[in-house]
């Protein structure tokens, strides 16, 4: 079972496992990306990260595998590194996780990014994927922590165009 979907650019750090397991308790992580899952070495550092049983796969093989994740009575946090990753997942698979709320952390500034708030920039094509997600029945909300979230995606949306 999925008990928190994140999108974070760090995948798994300190913050993802031991402070928003105090909001949504988990077991196990599952992170999906495919570069992080083809890469030895970053698979294995995300890996031993946490404590915690922790998945590093591909979206291929996360599709694959999906209805067992949501029959185990495992609690897992399940994390992309972009909201294109989540998207594709959530609306392109159709993988139901049981929960609609999506919490975005980090996303590094980068080129072509519009700043929404400390540590909180997309691009376009993102800000398209979020809007995707919402358009779903999911709920998108930006917080690094519980406690620091700068709101929602209708909050941000209209400085994309929609």
């Amino acid at each position: 079972m999925i008990s928190f979907i994140r999108i974070d650019d760090r995948m798994i750090h300190g913050q993802t496992v031991t402070r928003w397991a105090l909001e949504y308790p988990c077991d196990g992580l599952i992170a999906v990306n495919d570069a992080a899952a083809s890469n030895p070495v970053l698979k294995e550092a995300y890996k031993s990260a946490s404590g915690k049983k922790t998945f590093v796969w591909t979206k291929e093989h996360f599709k694959e595998v999906s209805e067992k994740v949501i029959k185990s009575p495992t609690k897992y946090f399940l994390i992309t590194k972009n909201p294109l990753d989540m998207k594709e997942l959530l609306v392109d698979f159709g993988f139901k996780p049981g929960m609609d709320r999506i919490i975005v952390g980090p996303c590094n500034d980068r080129p072509g990014t519009t700043k929404l708030g400390n540590n909180q920039s997309i691009t376009q094509e993102e800000a398209q994927a979020l809007e995707d997600l919402t358009n779903a029945g999911y709920t998108v909300e930006f917080a690094l922590i519980k406690e620091k979230s700068i709101g929602e995606w209708p909050k941000f949306r209209g400085q994309f165009g929609f």
